[in-house]
């Protein structure tokens, strides 16, 4: 016979929308959730966007209500800067170890005031800031974001002075009126007893350094999809003005290469889903921010299956200065004198090859499944060919692995669009209830 606090548990892996939503749903269902980020916060991917597409609607304001109703909800545990490291059991009474990772901050007294990052010994922030993918710097102490949930900073090991030679004045713990700061603070392992796992681990963005045609991480006016999201975001490095890393110039032509690692039997041959729309979306919001913009979208196939998708893209075109060429650009070539950028293509529509300027080229690069290799070993679920989460039976068990008990939402089980992992979060919470209470 079970326990009750075996039964009534649930595991969530990953504080993105979608875990955030199986975590909501499930608390309200009655279940406790033991909600596990391995970031320092919640928010996941969506945090870092400006807006979502189809609609424009602001991404933080969607998103941060979630993030507030999870760490509030009475049902829900969150343990951010966390991580599962083992787990035993079956279906009903599984018992798992967390690892909590040190902050250095009593999370019980921190209440975000920022009054130690303000005293920190570096006057001035110099480390890349995560969050910002490197496009702006932070202090060793630090929140992660301005909505960070929950709103405590932490203390980063690699680059605080006190752990690197123990010879800081500590001005940050001085300043601490609540004597939140403990240098001596170590990590900590948990022990827990659940009925089920949900895994909502999300993606990372594939490494571009080696797509060397595009100059990715060489040629500073070539950037990513999310770091070019970041300049278009209010909260970014450059507070919503979009401007070129190369001499802060604002840019007036923008190419958009998609595809980039993914549909490559170099990298990913698989479609990430989602890029066409981002980059359309991206665009639409370049030009708003600065009417001469104008932006053109090099596409392999425009993948505009979602509602109203496609009118999106009519729109882009029509009201936005937005042009599409199908096709696959060869590679682009700085101007070193001027730091524009010349992107060499075959439009495949006429086979007419040409060479057109821009000032800054966005590379929309493939979307990869987050963690699902490590987790694959320690919850014993299998992976399809990509590294996605297998879903056996997709249509009649859509949130069911090949372990039963284990449950995966989002982009870890193939690519998908932020309705549907929203979507498929709350079936997760359903079959949960299926699960443990039949």
């Amino acid at each position: 016979m079970l326990k009750a606090h075996q039964k009534k548990s649930v595991l969530v892996l990953g504080g993105g929308i979608a875990g955030l939503q199986a975590a909501i749903d499930l608390g309200n269902l009655g279940f406790h959730v033991y909600l596990v980020e391995r970031s320092p916060s919640v928010g996941g991917r969506m945090a870092q966007l400006d807006k979502t597409f189809p609609t424009n609607d602001c991404s933080i304001c969607i998103l941060s209500p979630k993030m507030n109703e999870c760490s509030s909800h009475p049902n829900i545990t969150l343990w951010t800067y966390s991580e599962l490291i083992k787990i035993e059991g079956n279906i009903g009474a599984f018992r798992a170890k967390i690892k909590r990772k040190s902050r250095y901050i009593i999370e019980d007294l921190c209440v975000g005031c920022m009054q130690c990052v303000e005293e920190c010994i570096y006057k001035k922030p110099k480390f890349p800031n995560e969050f910002d993918l490197g496009l702006s710097k932070r202090k060793p102490i630090y929140k992660p974001f301005p909505q960070a949930v929950p709103p405590l900073v932490l203390i980063d090991a690699k680059t605080c002075i006190q752990f690197k030679t123990g010879n800081c004045e500590q001005n940050c713990a001085k300043a601490c009126e609540r004597h939140a700061i403990d240098f001596n603070q170590k990590e900590e392992i948990t022990d827990l007893k659940i009925g089920a796992v949900v895994v909502a681990t999300g993606f990372d963005m594939l490494d571009t350094s080696g797509i060397e045609e595009y100059g990715a991480c060489q040629i500073p006016n070539v950037v990513t999809g999310l770091e070019f999201e970041r300049l278009l975001s209010a909260s970014g490095p450059t507070t919503g003005h979009v401007l070129r890393p190369s001499d802060n110039h604002a840019p007036k032509k923008i190419a958009f290469i998609q595809c980039v690692g993914s549909r490559d039997i170099r990298n990913h041959t698989y479609c990430s889903g989602v890029c066409c729309m981002h980059a359309t979306k991206e665009a639409i919001l370049a030009n708003e921010h600065d009417r001469e913009v104008m932006s053109t979208i090099f596409y392999t196939d425009i993948r505009a299956a979602g509602k109203t998708f496609q009118e999106y893209v009519t729109r882009a075109k029509k009201e936005y200065s937005v042009s599409y060429i199908r096709s696959r650009p060869a590679f682009v070539k700085e101007d070193e004198n001027t730091g524009d950028l010349y992107v060499t293509y075959e439009e495949t529509t006429t086979r007419e090859k040409r060479s057109d300027a821009f000032d800054m080229v966005v590379l929309c690069q493939a979307l990869e499944p987050s963690g699902t290799d490590g987790l694959s070993e320690i919850l014993g679920f299998s992976l399809d060919a990509h590294g996605f989460i297998q879903i056996p039976n997709p249509l009649s068990a859509p949130v069911d692995t090949t372990r039963p008990g284990v449950l995966a939402v989002g982009f870890a089980t193939g690519p998908r669009d932020i309705p549907e992992s929203v979507v498929l979060a709350s079936a997760a919470a359903g079959r949960v209830a299926e699960l443990l209470r039949s």
